[in-house]
């Protein structure tokens, strides 16, 4: 069964930084693509970035959203079987719930929420 589990959301003032972990199973993680989408109150759901599949050479291309390009580095560790989301910059209109997922399976995990207050 694939699994996809998120953590590392929280609170974080403006100008902060956070960093989510999604840790995959049930499936070989180094063979996919991964993406991080998101949900903001009231909205449908935002594509943030992607990570392609990587090599021992070759540590997978990425691509971001228009808003966070510049501000949010995606990355991947095939070992641990994990994703990454490094938050630079937050800011109010980042606070949503973020989702990893598997386009192959077109499943994702169960979301973590992140807030951008003072």
């Amino acid at each position: 069964e694939v699994q996809l589990v998120e953590s590392g959301g929280g609170l974080v003032q403006p100008g902060g930084s956070l960093r989510l972990s999604c840790v995959a199973s049930g499936f070989t993680f180094s063979n996919y693509d991964m993406k991080w989408v998101r949900q903001a109150p009231g909205k449908g759901l935002e594509w943030v970035s992607t990570i392609s599949t990587s090599s021992a050479t070759s540590s997978g291309s990425t691509r971001y959203g228009d808003s966070v390009k510049g501000r949010f580095t995606i990355s991947r560790d095939n070992a641990k079987n994990t994703l990454y989301l490094q938050m630079n910059g937050l800011k109010s209109e980042d606070t949503a719930v973020y989702y990893c997922t598997v386009p192959h399976y077109g499943v994702r995990g169960q979301g973590t929420q992140v807030t951008v207050s003072s």
